[in-house]
């Protein structure tokens, strides 16, 4: 009984009542983010270049679901070269107002601009004498009307059938923090290899940072001469384990042979026992420069249907092989 006065009952709703549900709730947000782009003004340009130049950290600071975007807002400066810390506004009077140093820039998200821990948490962060950044949604709120700088949030409903609930405030939110850090992107001149630094671990470091090199190197080698007999060929095949063999003339690369080459060698000649490498060999094989990004090698055997590419150092000579499955290992596909 207590279950059922808690939730009020359950409503039985079709499939079709769910997803209009669904499609008005996104409908909602995404009005929400199109209505941000209309308050975008000198305030949110003051906030970048204040934040750019800060040669302290940004503390950020919220309650409630608002505490979350802040969180998440955080981890999204970290990652992109904006030195960023969170602060919790209800611990923040218990100790953790510690964090605020005189170089630093705090924000402060909330829908109201009116709650208690806000309020209160206000002037002691202005005693501080930094500047502070409202993302608020009332303007004509304690904290909207006392922050150096405001980035206006408002929505005009939220997502919840009972516009309650934070949904369409905490996505406008969000979204304007994202908007922040990719302003602060481009106005610092963050790179591809500055945000490779910041995520070595992950998938989307790797694509960044992981060289050709990185991975031949620990394949083997496998090479003939171009007057190599096929005995000699399908020995280095098999002994690299990597169905494929460079063919050399001198240290000069003059093609592959792989384990395709010999089946069409055998479907073509009745006997094969004569030929040599040079007989079978693919020319102009694919090839890559050792410094490359194994994603380009990835996306150089995608373009051609290929499994393997052929290394080359920088004098322009065969140093190895890049295979498919080393860009499976390391989860690049």
């Amino acid at each position: 009984m207590a279950q059922q006065a808690l939730h009020g009952g359950s409503a039985t709703l079709t499939d079709q009542e769910i997803l209009s549900i669904a499609r008005s709730t996104l409908e909602k947000e995404a009005t929400a983010l199109q209505r941000l782009i209309g308050y975008l003004d000198d305030s949110f340009v003051q906030a970048v270049r204040l934040i750019a130049r800060s040669s302290g950290k940004v503390v950020i600071t919220g309650i409630g679901k608002s505490a979350i975007i802040a969180q998440k807002i955080v981890a999204t400066f970290n990652s992109t070269g904006t030195p960023a810390i969170f602060m919790h506004a209800a611990d923040a009077i218990h100790g953790d107002l510690g964090m605020i140093q005189p170089e630093d820039v705090v924000v402060m998200i909330s829908k109201s601009g009116e709650s208690p821990e806000i309020r209160v948490l206000l002037p002691l962060v202005k005693n501080f004498h930094v500047p502070v950044i409202a993302m608020v949604g009332n303007l004509q709120s304690t904290l909207a009307l006392q922050a150096d700088l405001v980035l206006n949030t408002t929505v005009k409903e939220e997502a919840c059938p009972h516009n309650l609930a934070p949904t369409s405030s905490t996505t406008a939110q969000l979204a304007m923090g994202d908007a922040l850090a990719t302003a602060l992107i481009r106005l610092k001149g963050f790179s591809a290899e500055d945000f490779a630094k910041f995520h070595p671990g992950g998938t989307l470091g790797k694509k960044l940072y992981l060289r050709v090199k990185d991975l031949s190197v620990h394949n083997a080698r496998p090479f003939v001469d171009s007057e190599s007999p096929i005995r000699d060929v399908i020995l280095a095949i098999t002994s690299g384990r990597l169905g494929i063999t460079a063919v050399l003339k001198g240290q000069q690369l003059v093609g592959v042979i792989t384990d395709g080459d010999l089946r069409r060698m055998m479907e073509k000649y009745p006997r094969f026992d004569q030929l040599t490498a040079g007989d079978v060999m693919t020319i102009q094989p694919k090839t890559i420069h050792r410094e490359a990004l194994a994603v380009d090698a990835l996306q150089l055997m995608r373009q051609h249907n290929i499994t393997q590419v052929v290394v080359l150092n920088d004098a322009g000579e065969y140093e190895g092989i890049i295979h498919l499955h080393d860009l499976i290992r390391e989860g690049l596909i």
